[in-house]
């Protein structure tokens, strides 16, 4: 067996040269001082390989066009296997690539690795880092929600406003006339198309020089014996590589990724914001307003990159050890503080959302049922009926399985009555009132294994609100998803003709908004107050 494995390995040898080239790479000599501080690097490229596999896996299934780009997102998270964890391992994957890149770079200015040789080695560090901010900002808009397009509306004014190239990279962007398809095609190309080849032939350039100049060894260590990379080194890199993995993978799982409406350009009511890492430009802009905002959209972000650029150059001094570069240091922490407080600035002056939000990323089935339906499913909940009626269960039939092919009728005098329909039943009387037992009757009906996921799916302020709503009778004026009277206007879209503020004004004082109307005032909870307006907010055109 040995002696044909040597045979396999010298004909691969022989014909591509691969078993040499990775000896070579493993036995590279690295400085004694080197260690722990010197993995960002190989977790940086791990975290890219892991964004490129995750990005073709969610290509398969991804429609490049406004709206079906929507669509086929919500049909990965809905529908494909394994859909909602690949999306999640590549959103938080970018973030931590950033991170991780980011803390590379400051290693490297701590330890002052950047000076001669290495400068050419720094300022190709330096155009990586632009690049997985520009990886950020180009997939911000692919997932066509109101979130990516807002955002993206901000950052292509942010570039029109540069000063002489501002009208170029207007029309480079395909925003000369709003962020549209032409914006979307752009943004795709340079994500999916031109930012991944470039990325990985800068790796290749900037891994060349770092063998090339070798790893740089704190000063007093170049007499020291030199250590091979393998296998100390490449056990603390996979380690390292092991962590990052884990982090990244409980993200995936445990951290839901947002996905909002779809796109809607005439929602002018819809506050933008950015990735949380860019809060701090988007903090930044505030401080500038008027002629002046071009300083901190342009100039300082300019002068920022053309500072790391020219580190090298700057500070041209002999090496030190790493706890005398205090300058060095220093400038990190006051870094580090001025982006952590204009971060926390920008989270804590974000208004709060005034009605929940739909999470989109889920099914959604719900939105079509009737507001009795979705009353239905408060009460389903409240009477605790999955703990019999669910998967798993011997006590009764799993109606998340099964169609309900009882009528209304049967239903409500089981409810009432389960032992005298069914002898022998061990399922208590339903203590609810008659409203309330037709509420819970039509949900089962509209029940079947296709759309049981709205059982589970239904978010709490709308079931809520639909059981104000169905209290207050609501559906004697008015219709939802096609079903009520219509003496009052539909209330389908309502989130697009009304605020918030007017819709809870005109419950309680109907007659002051809409003189002649016959509403009666509603004294709702607060509480009541907010679900039903959330509920109604939620509803689709």
């Amino acid at each position: 067996m040995k002696r044909q494995v040597e045979s396999l390995v010298a004909w691969l040898e022989d014909r591509t040269g691969l078993p040499g080239a990775i000896a070579h790479f493993l036995d590279e000599k690295i400085p004694a001082s080197g260690g722990w501080h010197q993995v960002f690097g190989s977790v940086a490229m791990f975290l890219f390989l892991t964004q490129a596999f995750t990005g073709i896996l969610l290509a398969f299934n991804y429609a490049p066009t406004p709206g079906e780009a929507y669509n086929s997102l919500r049909y990965i998270l809905t529908e494909v296997t394994g859909g909602r964890l690949i999306r999640g391992l590549h959103h938080w994957g970018a973030s931590m690539m950033i991170v991780v890149v980011v803390l590379h770079g400051v290693q490297v200015f701590v330890f002052g690795a950047y000076k001669k040789p290495r400068e050419t080695t720094w300022m190709l560090g330096v155009v990586l880092l632009l690049l997985t901010l520009t990886y950020g900002l180009t997939g911000y808009l692919l997932p066509w929600d109101n979130r990516a397009y807002w955002g993206t509306v901000v950052a292509t004014k942010i570039a029109a406003s540069a000063p002489l190239a501002g009208p170029y990279m207007t029309r480079l962007l395909g925003a000369a006339k709003g962020v549209g398809v032409v914006t979307f095609a752009r943004f795709y190309t340079v994500h999916v198309l031109l930012l991944p080849p470039a990325t990985m032939l800068l790796i290749l350039a900037h891994v060349y020089l770092v063998r090339r100049h070798g790893v740089t060894p704190q000063p007093g260590d170049e007499a020291l014996p030199r250590k091979p990379f393998y296998p100390v080194q490449v056990f603390k890199d996979t380690a390292a590589i092991f962590l990052a993995f884990a982090v990244l993978f409980t993200l995936a799982v445990a951290a839901k990724v947002p996905l909002e409406q779809l796109a809607d350009p005439t929602d002018t009511t819809y506050i933008p914001r950015p990735e949380w890492y860019f809060l701090f430009l988007f903090q930044t802009l505030k401080f500038f307003e008027g002629p002046l905002e071009i300083v901190g959209s342009t100039i300082l972000p300019g002068l920022a990159v053309l500072a790391l650029f020219a580190v090298p150059f700057i500070d041209r001094a002999q090496m030190v050890k790493v706890t005398r570069r205090t300058v060095a240091i220093a400038f990190v922490v006051l870094a580090a503080i001025g982006w952590s407080g204009l971060t926390a600035a920008a989270i804590l002056s974000t208004p709060r959302e005034a009605v929940a939000q739909v999470d989109y990323s889920a099914p959604t089935n719900w939105i079509q049922l009737s507001p009795e339906e979705m009353a239905g499913i408060a009460y389903f909940r409240q009477e605790s009926c999955a703990s019999c009626h669910s998967a798993g269960s011997s006590v009764g039939p799993d109606l998340t399985r099964t169609a309900v092919h009882k009528d209304a009728a049967w239903m409500i005098r089981h409810f009432k009555q389960p032992a005298a329909v069914r002898p022998g039943s061990a399922m208590p009387p339903v203590a609810l009132g008659d409203a309330q037992l037709n509420s819970l009757a039509a949900f089962l009906l509209k029940l079947t294994p296709e759309n049981s996921s709205a059982l589970a799916e239904a978010p709490d302020f709308a079931v809520r609100g639909a059981v104000v709503y169905q209290a207050g009778h609501c559906a004697a004026c008015h219709t939802v998803n096609g079903v009520g009277m219509k003496v009052g206007p539909p209330l389908n879209g309502l989130a697009k003709r009304q605020t918030q503020s007017w819709v809870n004004d005109h419950f309680a004082n109907p007659q002051k908004l809409s003189p002649g109307s016959i509403m009666p005032p509603y004294q709702l909870s607060a509480e009541d107050k907010k679900n039903l307006t959330a509920y109604l907010f939620s509803l689709p055109e």
